[in-house]
């Protein structure tokens, strides 16, 4: 199994997208980057600790590539928007991908520059590549929240 962290606005949405692939093992929404340990929602949400809303995505290599999530990472937000995605704003909300191993940078780095060469978007990708310190799950709520609650996902 190997780990994917990507941030693309608010976690519910982004992890609804996911863990529908075959190959994604499992999912945790959490908060990754910033200063505070074990932070919580009403914290972050504060824009103040520095942390980004994420998925955390563990998978199966043999059946989903990296590349192939972070395709999907570009496509289920707007990597031009900086520390927004639609009506939420702030600094938690930014575009980001948290490398686990080079191997994950690199292939990011690739991925965001075959997208700038190719002009696939008007405004230039804002999108982070940080090397992944600790991820703080959230709490259990807001695990899998979509699927227990039914309801849209926020800002999308």
């Amino acid at each position: 199994m190997e780990t994917a962290i990507f941030g693309a606005g608010c976690f519910w949405g982004v992890e609804s997208f996911f863990e529908k692939f075959v190959g994604v093992v499992s999912t945790r929404v959490g908060y990754i980057g910033g200063t505070v340990e074990n932070p919580t929602y009403e914290q972050v949400k504060t824009g103040e600790t520095g942390h980004a809303e994420a998925v955390k995505i563990q998978y199966d290599p043999s059946l989903i590539s990296y590349y192939e999530l972070l395709n999907t990472f570009f496509e289920v937000h707007d990597p031009t928007a900086r520390n927004r995605q639609g009506i939420d704003i702030g600094h938690q909300y930014r575009s980001v991908i948290f490398y686990t191993n080079p191997n994950q940078k690199f292939i990011a780095e690739e991925k965001i520059n075959e997208l700038t060469e190719k002009a696939v978007f008007k405004l230039p990708i804002v999108t982070e590549v940080e090397k992944a310190p600790t991820f703080y799950d959230a709490e259990e709520y807001h695990q899998k929240y979509l699927q227990k609650n039914g309801a849209v996902a926020c800002g999308m």
